[in-house]
């Protein structure tokens, strides 16, 4: 099987490595990928969507993954050109990654189908979004299209909240858009992902990751500094309550309005005192989730990609270890609001029970690595028990050293309870 992988961070190595480890040894290309993803999987010579299809199909492809969310919308979309071209892609088509791409068509779909999630006022200018949070405080401001997970703001008072409508309507950071003004909702979060192909559905195993960049989930929220996974994250009755009001009138919803899918779904949600309620949707698998999380899935991923693209759930080929993944993120200096390049990475000979996956690096002129972006490395590592886990995941992170590096040391031990 020859398969091409889209995208070029921590989730797509992830994605890549697994891949790689699926019996029948399938033969594995990228794009645009990465000096590390491409120790795993070979380089494609494309510069965009339709190069990137000629390509597949000069050199008969037969699945393409989409990893990076930005693929799924720009132009024509991934998903629809493989279609149009009869290549398998597990991924969304355009119209149905909107649930990513826009969070005022996300809302709509919500409202629409009785999901359960918070009240919320589409803006389309400053004045207006200032009288839409009508003062009331704390208030969740998200931009209205793909921001590279930095267009959602969680506004304590005025002033926070001005800083954002600022960025976003004066000095259109992410572009032009409009602003949702929600309500906060307040309890732990948690991150489930299913993959769903037309109207069936398998639930993988649910993560939480730590949004906060320092210690005691305090500082300013980043991507995600690390994660932790496991089928032991939620109870049963609540696992089988969030498939019930929130996975199935999803894919009933997609359904009904005609929207195909076939690929990860991924569903944020917020455990409120009310019960599970959607905060965003994302059309892929979660970064870092996706790195604690792929370590426990067993079995043939690849051959269940494709059967799912073409249309076939097949949960038989894959399994999902009952014990605890822990993710720590590596960061670079002046990471979330910036990120430093060009820091020499120490340590990455080092070898031992525990994974890590590149998302900012790259080598330079002599052949090492160095940074390259703001979260720079994901180490995991896994047991059967939580502080085991913990413990292992935090010593390989000790064993990795660049000027500059940020962490927490709390990711596995900090809950959100």
């Amino acid at each position: 099987m020859r398969i091409l992988v889209v995208g070029k961070g921590g989730r797509e190595h992830a994605l890549v490595r697994a891949l790689a480890e699926s019996p029948g040894n399938p033969e594995l290309f990228c794009f645009p990928g990465s000096d590390a993803i491409f120790e795993l999987a070979k380089p494609v010579a494309a510069d965009g969507l339709e190069s990137l299809i000629e390509w597949m199909m000069a050199h008969a492809i037969d699945l393409c993954v989409a990893g990076e969310e930005s693929y799924l919308v720009k132009g024509e979309g991934l998903a629809n050109l493989c279609v149009r071209h009869g290549i398998p892609c597990w991924g969304p088509p355009k119209e149905s990654a909107q649930l990513e791409a826009s969070k005022e068509f996300a809302k709509e779909f919500l409202v629409r189908n009785g999901i359960p999630t918070a009240r919320a006022t589409a803006t389309e200018s400053l004045a207006a979004a200032v009288a839409a949070i009508g003062g009331k405080y704390p208030t969740v401001l998200k931009f209205d299209g793909l921001a590279a997970g930095k267009g959602v703001a969680v506004c304590p008072d005025e002033t926070s909240a001005m800083v954002f409508l600022d960025e976003v309507f004066t000095r259109q950071r992410f572009g032009p858009g409009r602003v949702l003004v929600e309500d906060c909702l307040t309890g732990p979060e948690v991150s489930i992902f299913a993959a769903i192909v037309d109207d069936r559905y398998l639930i993988f195993t649910p993560a939480r990751d730590y949004k906060r960049a320092l210690d005691g989930d305090h500082g300013p929220n980043t991507g995600g500094m690390g994660a932790v996974a496991s089928r032991q994250l939620v109870s049963k009755e609540l696992l089988e309550r969030i498939e019930e009001e929130i996975v199935v009138p999803t894919v009933a919803g997609l359904n009904r309005e005609g929207l195909p899918y076939r690929g990860f779904l991924y569903f944020g949600l917020m455990l409120t005192p009310d019960g599970p309620q959607v905060i965003e949707y994302n059309c892929r698998f979660g970064d870092p989730e996706c790195q604690a999380v792929m370590p426990l899935v067993n079995g043939d991923l690849a051959g269940f990609c494709l059967a799912g693209a073409n249309g076939e759930l097949r949960g038989d080929l894959i399994s999902f270890d009952d014990g605890w993944s822990v993710c720590v993120i590596l960061a670079s200096a002046g990471y979330p609001e910036n990120s430093r390049s060009g820091d020499v990475i120490r340590g990455l000979e080092n070898t031992g029970d525990f994974r890590v996956y590149h998302a900012g690096t790259r080598k330079n002129a002599d052949g090492i690595w160095e940074t390259n972006g703001g979260r720079v490395l994901a180490v995991v590592s896994g047991a059967a028990a939580l502080p085991e886990a913990v413990a292992k995941a935090h010593a390989a992170a000790d064993l990795i050293s660049f000027p500059g590096l940020q962490r927490r040391h709390d990711i596995g031990i900090l809950h959100f309870d």
